[in-house]
């Protein structure tokens, strides 16, 4: 599971959670009969206005009243208008991007596309791409607000000539709390999704390099333990993945314990658990040509236990690894946008258009 240290809720359930806590506090208040109680409702609500904030202000989840409130992010463009755009562009730019789910059928949300400015040039490049995957609870807005990845992004391409890999962030689970873990499982076909829907959808729309070593797969908390086991079980479509604080593999609750993984979310099926989690893959196969980034934070333990784990057994089963442990750090944004800002040159050196990067200190 992976929760985040903070909680991602809906425009209407921040509103519906905001209105409950009024009522409850008028209503306590006047059940105590202590005087004025309206002033002190007053004086209680902008209490817990000003904790979420104070929270907010550290994750950056919400980036202004127009967010709470359902206001589309005015960073965004629609598809038409991106697809249909002429002239190159100063930036980047961001969209949202409906994917089919032809072959899984998963009600995902929609996905966010970033585009480098290269790709407004005629003709077009053929650019490589990375598909960055958000944790639980969770949406793909969740790596352009707390996870920086555009900006992270349009510095790499302003340091490029205007080129950088296509940044895709699907929809992973279904709905902000939902919880697939990248399987087919209970929650929907989500590795059908993420393998075979989105992997046609965005070559074919984005007109990118085919899968394989030009794509990459990176994920924050769920996500980066689905990047993992994306790239072990999909080597032909994932060249690269990035692990940023994720658990050693698959599942249903937060540490690295199995637990209930087996029966929540492969029906109890064993063999079907073996075959997603990636120290039993890594133990049984060999994986020449594929490379992994895995980055934690020194005060995040259990994800901290499974780099230290599965780092050293991808290098024996033949990756090319590259880890880094941040000081202090913990399961949070600072982390997971620091971590993508670290990786990005080196997974963009591994897709082929870009200089290949070696692996940092650290």
């Amino acid at each position: 599971m992976n929760a985040l240290l903070r909680t991602d809720i809906t425009t209407t359930g921040f509103l519906a959670a905001l209105a409950a806590v009024s009522v409850l506090v008028v209503v306590g208040l006047r059940l105590l009969r202590l005087p004025r109680p309206g002033v002190l409702a007053v004086v209680l609500v902008l209490l817990v206005v000003n904790t979420g904030a104070l929270a907010n202000g550290y994750y950056d989840y919400y980036r202004d009243l127009g967010f709470v409130l359902g206001d589309a992010p005015a960073d965004q463009v629609a598809l038409d208008e991106l697809l249909t755009r002429t002239g190159v562009p100063g930036h980047g730019e961001i969209a949202p991007f409906p994917i089919p789910a032809a072959a899984s059928g998963f009600d995902a949300r929609p996905a966010l596309v970033w585009v480098p400015p290269a790709w407004f040039a005629r003709p077009r490049p053929q650019l490589p791409v990375v598909v960055l995957l958000h944790g639980t609870p969770g949406s793909p807005q969740d790596w352009i607000d707390g996870g920086r990845a555009a900006d992270t992004a349009n510095a790499f391409a302003a340091a490029h000539g205007g080129r950088a890999p296509i940044l895709v962030m699907p929809d992973i689970n279904g709905s902000v709390t939902a919880d697939s873990e990248c399987v087919d499982g209970p929650a929907g076909r989500a590795e059908t999704y993420l393998t075979d829907d989105l992997v046609a959808a965005v070559h074919r729309t984005f007109r990118t390099l085919g899968p394989g070593p030009a794509w990459a797969v990176a994920g924050l908390s769920e996500g980066g333990s689905c990047a993992v086991t994306l790239a072990l079980r999909h080597p032909a479509v994932f060249g690269t993945f990035g692990d940023y604080a994720g658990l050693a593999g698959p599942r249903s609750g937060d540490t690295n314990a199995v637990g209930s993984t087996v029966g929540d979310l492969f029906d109890g099926d064993r063999a079907a658990f073996a075959g997603h989690e990636p120290a039993a893959l890594l133990a049984t196969r060999r994986f020449p040509g594929l490379g992994g980034w895995f980055e934690t934070g020194s005060a995040d333990p259990q994800p901290l236990a499974a780099a230290h784990r599965l780092a050293p057994a991808a290098r024996a089963a033949g990756i090319d690894v590259c880890t880094r442990t941040v000081d202090g750090g913990g399961h949070d944004f600072d982390l997971f946008s620091a971590a993508f800002a670290d990786s990005l040159p080196w997974l963009a050196g591994r897709t082929g258009p870009f200089p290949p990067v070696g692996c940092p200190a650290g």
